[in-house]
């Protein structure tokens, strides 16, 4: 069976920066996704397109591929008293927030200086070349909850 739309797919993967320093990494069928359903980034997920289980990868993705350029007007600095727990507020904090459009969005506090607090937006991997290294653990038929759903039922998932 290869990897298509509407397929579990469980890969072991290595994730690099330009550097080869270690980034993430996934081992022993840990990792699975429903493809076609936007649940990894779209240069990983097309370099995986056709892939059967045993089948290896080596793919680098471009930040337009992988988690979009940074961009600096998801920066900005806000008043302590925006946080409800605002003695507790430290650096590389991150908080679930909405934007404008309506996303759910991961913001990281990046500096406390005193009441006021700067906040980023963006991914933490936003703007880097990311290398993938791994291979094909299984690729199965995605069960019609799980494509109902959108993404790959665990042992004990519920809603």
């Amino acid at each position: 069976m290869t990897v298509a739309d509407k397929k579990v797919v469980i890969i072991d993967y290595t994730l690099t920066n330009k550097d080869g320093q270690v980034l993430d990494k996934s081992e022993n069928g840990q990792f699975a996704y429903l493809h076609g359903a936007d649940n990894i980034i779209p240069g990983l997920e097309n370099a995986l397109a056709g892939k059967s289980a045993g089948d290896s990868f080596e793919v680098s993705v471009s930040p337009e591929e992988g988690y979009g350029q940074r961009d600096d007007n998801m920066v900005q600095t806000v008043s302590i008293d925006m946080f409800e727990s605002a003695d507790q507020v430290v650096v590389g904090q991150q908080f679930q927030a909405q934007s404008p459009e309506g996303h759910h969005i991961m913001i990281t506090v990046t500096n406390v200086d005193g009441d006021q607090v700067t906040i980023d937006g963006n991914h933490p991997l936003a703007g880097q070349q990311l290398n993938f290294t791994g291979s094909v653990v299984e690729v199965r038929d995605a069960t019609e909850q799980e494509m109902e759903h959108g993404h790959v039922h665990a042992h004990g998932h519920d809603h």
